[in-house]
């Protein structure tokens, strides 16, 4: 996996100061996607044990709530096995720390219930370990600069414990 950067303190992509990694690869080739460099999976630097300890010392500070993974595609299947890795020692090392994750999957398309490129046999744990999903693809002409932490109106913010429980997307409440 290549990823395209890291935010040290990101406060644009989910609640309080967060870290944030932009993987790069994407299949989804939104229109008007704010990214669209990182829809090469080759674009960046190679994703490494290093860069992993890199966002772990980067999210220790206790001002930093958590994490958020963006990019590119994290749920890409490419992606998930080294995502995997990272969401486990987040949750074993900063258990204080929430994970949020954008996608332009849905989540019906990643619990499987509509057929995606997505499941893979890391998608179910990846999804296990995330605290929100912002899902749905950017719709260029249902851009709204007003959404709070979504770019346009088909995206949803879902609190993916509550969701998983009840197996039906459940909207996150701010």
């Amino acid at each position: 996996m290549n990823y395209a950067s890291i935010k040290a303190a990101d406060i644009a992509d989910g609640l309080g100061v967060r870290v944030s990694l932009f993987v790069s690869g994407c299949t989804h080739h939104c229109k008007g996607c704010f990214q669209p460099e990182t829809w090469d999976f080759n674009y960046g630097t190679p994703y490494t044990a290093e860069t992993e300890q890199q966002i772990i010392d980067l999210m220790k500070p206790p001002y930093i709530r958590g994490i958020t993974l963006l990019g590119g595609e994290p749920f890409e299947p490419e992606h998930q096995t080294d995502l995997v890795h990272l969401l486990r020692r987040i949750r074993a090392e900063l258990p204080e720390k929430d994970v949020w994750c954008y996608s332009g999957y849905t989540f019906e398309q990643l619990i499987g219930k509509v057929p995606s490129r997505a499941r893979c046999d890391k998608t179910d744990e990846m999804l296990a370990l995330l605290d929100v999903l912002v899902d749905g693809e950017f719709i260029l002409e249902q851009k709204n600069i007003r959404l709070i932490f979504r770019g346009s109106e088909n995206q949803r913010l879902l609190n993916i414990p509550e969701s998983l429980r009840r197996g039906e997307a459940v909207l996150l409440k701010l």
